[in-house]
Parts: structure tokens; sequence; C-alpha cells
């Protein structure tokens, strides 16, 4: 069974929009790291006093400042939306359930226990007593 199949056309068109848009940003970031040290090294050769290099810097990189904005949201800010508030309710439903399996397992009284539940397990041995020198 494929991941997709849980999931409706309409949820998988999305995702895929947002994989294409995450793909996009890094192909921008690759080429901004290749060609603004490429750039900086001319200026140094062509005229090494007037740093002419910083005004694509800037415009470039606040071009990709945008750009990862608009793919991954301003950090920090996704607080009190509803996609927040529902990663955070699962986060603590699973809490609570491990919880509850801790505490399943603590209160069982020891004869209950299967050797499977046991927190320590007897050790097999891997090998015979007699090859040992």
């Amino acid at each position: 069974m494929r991941p997709r199949d849980n999931y409706d056309e309409k949820d998988i068109a999305y995702a895929k929009r947002k994989v294409k848009a995450k793909k996009e940003f890094f192909k921008h970031l690759i080429a901004f790291s290749i060609v603004m040290p490429f750039l900086f090294f001319i200026n140094l050769l062509t005229s090494p006093f007037h740093w002419w290099f910083l005004y694509p810097l800037l415009g470039w990189g606040m071009a990709l400042a945008f750009h990862y904005v608009e793919v991954f949201g301003i950090p920090g800010f996704n607080i009190l939306t509803k996609e927040w508030e529902e990663d955070e309710l699962n986060k603590e439903l699973r809490k609570i359930k491990t919880d509850r399996e801790t505490e399943r397992l603590e209160l069982q009284p020891p004869s209950k226990l299967g050797e499977d539940d046991m927190e320590l397990k007897e050790l097999r041995k891997n090998y015979d007593e007699s090859e040992l020198v």
C-alpha cells in the first residue's frame, strides 16, 4: 500500500504543489550560493575599492528571503493557527496514550505480566560453553 492511498486527490495535488514550491526554493538558494561568490571574486579582480557586488547581493538576498517566506512562512508565526492547534492536540493525544500504556504496565502485578511486557529480558546465549577457551 502506498502512503497516498489514504488521501483524496485534492490533498495529493496540494501536497505536490507544496513539494514543488520547496524544490524551486532550494534551486533558487543553490543558484544564489553559486553566483554570489563568483560575483564577489569578479568584484575583487575588477574594482577592489568599490564593492558593487553588494547591490546584487542585497537585491537577490531580499528576493530569496521573500521566496522563503512565501514557501515556508515566517518562522515562529504559525503559533495560534489552526494547523498549530491540530499539531499540539495530536502531540498531547500521543503523550496521553504513551502515559496510559506505561501506567498499565506499572499497575499490573508481576505474575500477570507476559515475558514481552517485562522490562529486563534474560539474554539468550549465542554460543556454546564448550567453545570457550
